[in-house]
């Protein structure tokens, strides 16, 4: 089975630090965001993920020129001119071999298993399963219409009266019946391909119970490198045995002086804190320098950038 990974953002709601970075290699404890998606995919034996691309693509180039994810092969799809989630899925319906394919976000964190939503999509019967997550917070994030067993609506819009304590995970398998609902100018995956299935009722869930963290905001990032990374630090076995990365607080290649204070924090690759500094309960992207005296707390820093939280 193959994958399609959506990392085409600008990222906006990470600025200033997707300014000069795109969003799926902001790091998380230390790992690029969109190998979090990349570790279920190769769990899984998923065998090649189409990954769509637009902003800083030079970076997400050379980021695959230089690591290698040996099974999971890597297809990147450049959008010139960005097609939003359904146009960059069309573009690559060729990509996916006419077959059954997992659909996944690059700015979440998870530990779904995707072989159980996939043995759940197929004995759905149904063109799409959604991966779907209870929170008490999904009305303020957005919550999902169901109905026996069945996603009909999102936050509404469609005017169902629908709702439940559930989320999209930006997790799902589809059949190539997707395509059929799809438009090839920009467009949302929402309103075109999962609308399109869900007014035939073939739109079924799927509940995950376990870890799931969106990083794509500003306080959820600083959130789980922080105050939230107890699950995530505990799939570092998990994630290092599949793609060689694993989620830490600290770098072997940042530098702390001895007389300087470092709590709490979570130091990227030449980080580098000064003598008589104060870094307490921050996060620093790599190549970040905290100069001697300079008192940190609270916040998360990259070269030039400090953003308090």
């Amino acid at each position: 089975m193959n994958a399609f990974v959506l990392a085409a953002g600008f990222g906006t709601r990470l600025q200033p630090l997707t300014d000069t970075m795109p969003k799926p290699l902001v790091p998380v404890l230390n790992v690029p965001s969109l190998c979090y998606s990349l570790f279920l995919l190769k769990e899984a034996g998923i065998r090649k993920a189409i990954i769509n691309i637009h902003h800083h693509t030079e970076s997400l180039r050379q980021f695959f020129d230089r690591h290698d994810f040996g099974s999971l092969e890597i297809v990147l799809s450049e959008e010139r001119e960005i097609l939003g989630t359904g146009g960059g899925l069309k573009k690559c319906e060729h990509l996916l071999d006419g077959e059954e394919f997992v659909l996944i976000n690059s700015d979440i964190i998870s530990d779904i298993n995707l072989r159980s939503l996939i043995d759940a999509h197929q004995r759905s019967g149904c063109g799409g399963t959604l991966a779907l997550y209870e929170t008490p917070l999904a009305a303020q994030i957005g919550y999902i219409g169901v109905r026996d067993g069945l996603v009909l609506d999102f936050r509404n819009q469609r005017g169902t009266g629908l709702s439940s304590s559930f989320i999209y995970t930006g997790t799902a398998v589809f059949n190539p019946e997707i395509f059929r609902h799809l438009k090839t100018e920009f467009s949302g995956i929402v309103e075109t391909g999962f609308y399109g299935l869900a007014d035939n009722g073939r739109l079924a869930l799927f509940e995950h119970r376990g870890l799931w963290q969106d990083i794509g905001t500003l306080p959820n990032f600083y959130r789980a490198n922080l105050d939230d990374n107890l699950r995530i630090l505990q799939l570092a076995g998990r994630i290092q045995r599949e793609i060689g990365f694993f989620p830490h607080m600290i770098s072997d290649d940042a530098s702390i002086n001895p007389e300087a204070h470092v709590e709490n924090s979570v130091l990227g690759a030449n980080c580098a804190i000064a003598a008589e500094a104060i870094v307490e309960h921050s996060v620093l992207l790599p190549g970040t320098i905290i100069e001697r005296g300079e008192t940190l707390r609270n916040a998360i820093a990259a070269p030039g950038i400090r953003i308090p939280l």
